[in-house]
């Protein structure tokens, strides 16, 4: 697969899953004229973990289409399959996204 392509909520599971073992939520966050993704401490896996499988899905779904219309789908995927870190409790893991030119005024309100 190559770089360029579209992120899929498949690829992204096994993303997780790959690298920690576990299905970590993920956030989109605004702050400071910034966007970032978070990546969780809570996990699917969690029995005290807030959402069904398929409200997960959906939420990872939507997040996806996100990711793919900011056009950082390679960024994330990049550094999901590189960072060494792992999320802590009450500890996220950021990533600043670098949005192409043009794309960060579509999502900063």
């Amino acid at each position: 697969m190559t770089s360029a392509e579209p992120l899929r909520r498949e690829e992204l599971l096994e993303l997780l899953r790959t690298r920690w073992q576990a299905t970590y939520d993920l956030q989109l966050v605004q702050r400071r004229g910034r966007l970032y993704l978070h990546v969780m401490w809570g996990y699917l896996e969690q029995q005290s973990f807030p959402l069904t499988p398929q409200a997960f899905d959906e939420h990872l779904e939507e997040l996806v289409g996100s990711l793919n219309g900011l056009g950082v789908a390679a960024q994330v995927r990049h550094w999901l399959q590189t960072t060494t870190d792992k999320p802590r409790l009450g500890k996220a893991l950021s990533l600043p996204l670098e949005l192409p030119a043009g794309r960060a005024s579509e999502f900063m309100l």
